[in-house]
């Protein structure tokens, strides 16, 4: 076995062995959120980030965040999103950013007015106004500098998977965690309800995102980085646990947005291939569409048929339930009407819950986060979005070895219509798909036009 598979095994097991053990003495999980944190600012500044050493320390942190969350190891809620910025910023300190990077600075201006009339809107009486307006902007202000960091930032495809499998090895140990914290299927589901017994006691929704982010990191190494039979089997067996057990949160938008992804990168690789890359691709989509078919149905068996139902949105019983989105258009639709009567510039940030709290007595935090702009930033948020979603197309045409680009842009715009920005993961990985990325040396790269990517 070659030193880099050794090293790669080392680290599968490590993560593995960390969830075992947090899973046994929980508060080792604050010494673990506490640990990355120091460690990776250590190697930031000892570096001063030479080889983006930043985009690392990010990408294990946005990797580690949902079962940070579970196991009661965040310091703070936002404490991954707070993470992101204060390590781009040392990152643009000591590397600088693109002076091109306009259409970021102009979305972080576009957020102030929301910011200055939730002041003059929210109710002050009830809530603690910095702690509410900083909850609900963290998401968008962790991408805008992220962004601005890797704005046209050149790297290697091969750094580039290096960063995915950073941020999929605390998924894997979340992974780990789950399968020893979720008790007998057949004690626990009862209905097509997303299950917080099989998510570690935690939100069902926001650990789908992470599992379904998880199963595209290491079914894209199944094709770019398996470099032995060894490997190749050991990817996808890691590929299917986080399958299976995403797919038993019984939530589905993150394992959706999974699918996509990699059918996308399938579509992408394919195009962009020459023939005997091709055949190589039939074979990758033979066996990944193997493996899933049979993931799902032994999770079909293992679930009584209840998984099937909750994909066909029907109750235990078969029937078809009447909100194919668990309530949340009308969520949405409360979002637009607040848009609506206040076009220009909304209602203020976090004024919409407040809002829905007037209207209704509970407690309804947005889960759509294209509404939720909308409601309260205006038409200001319609810019915003617009810019959000138009620079990576803008910036693909001049950069089409990022092989990832589309999945990254499809991941935050997918993510972000079933789990708004509770999370960092929609932040800093769209941020990922505005890098420059090329091969691995500067012959490859003025030949890539003539190459195959397989």
């Amino acid at each position: 076995m070659q030193d880099k598979d050794k090293n790669y095994l080392f680290l599968i097991l490590l993560h593995i062995g960390i969830g075992v053990l947090i899973y046994y003495i929980p508060f080792i999980s604050k010494i673990y959120a506490g640990l990355m944190f120091v460690i990776s600012l250590y190697f930031i500044i000892k570096t001063r980030n030479k080889n983006n050493e930043v985009l690392y320390a990010a990408a294990y942190i946005v990797g580690s965040e949902v079962f940070l969350r579970m196991t009661d190891g965040n310091p703070n809620h936002e404490f991954s999103k707070y993470g992101i910025i204060i390590f781009v910023i040392i990152g643009m300190f000591y590397s600088g950013f693109s002076k091109n990077a306009i259409p970021y600075w102009i979305f972080l201006l576009l957020l102030v007015p929301g910011i200055i009339i939730a002041t003059q809107t929210l109710n002050l009486t009830s809530i603690d106004i910095r702690k509410t307006i900083s909850f609900n902007i963290s998401g968008p202000v962790s991408l805008a500098f992220a962004s601005l960091y890797c704005y046209n930032r050149k790297i290697k495809l091969e750094e580039v998977n290096n960063i995915l499998l950073v941020m999929g090895l605390p998924i894997l140990t979340c992974t780990t965690y789950l399968i020893l914290y979720t008790p007998k299927l057949s004690e626990i589901l009862t209905n097509t309800g997303s299950n917080a017994e099989t998510s570690g006691g935690f939100g069902p929704n926001q650990v789908s995102t992470a599992l379904g982010l998880g199963m595209f990191i290491f079914f894209a190494r199944v094709i770019t980085s398996s470099r032995t039979k060894f490997i190749f089997i050991l990817n996808i067996f890691i590929a299917l646990n986080i399958s299976y057990r995403g797919l038993l949160t019984f939530s589905r938008g993150g394992m959706i947005t999974g699918l996509v992804m990699i059918f996308i990168m399938l579509v992408f690789l394919y195009k962009n291939s020459k023939y005997k890359g091709r055949v190589k691709l039939n074979y990758f989509f033979i066996i990944i569409s193997s493996i899933m078919f049979c993931t799902w149905l032994y999770t079909e068996s293992q679930t009584n048929g209840l998984i099937g139902k909750r994909y066909s949105n029907e109750d235990a019983m078969g029937r078809e339930k009447e909100s194919k989105f668990t309530g949340r258009e009308d969520i949405a639709k409360s979002e637009i009407n607040a848009f609506l009567n206040n076009p220009f510039f909304g209602v203020g940030v976090a004024k919409g819950a407040e809002i829905r709290m007037e209207e209704t007595g509970l407690v309804i935090a947005s889960h759509d986060e294209i509404t939720r702009m909308l409601a309260e930033h205006g038409s200001l948020g319609i810019l915003s979005l617009m810019i959000l979603l138009f620079t990576p197309i803008v910036l693909y045409l001049d950069n089409s070895q990022h092989i990832y680009s589309f999945c990254f842009v499809f991941f935050w715009l997918l993510t972000i219509n079933h789990a708004a920005m509770r999370t960092a993961a929609p932040s800093f990985v769209y941020a990922l798909s505005i890098l420059k990325v090329k091969f691995n040396d500067e012959e490859e790269e003025n030949s890539v036009r003539r190459k195959q990517f397989i």
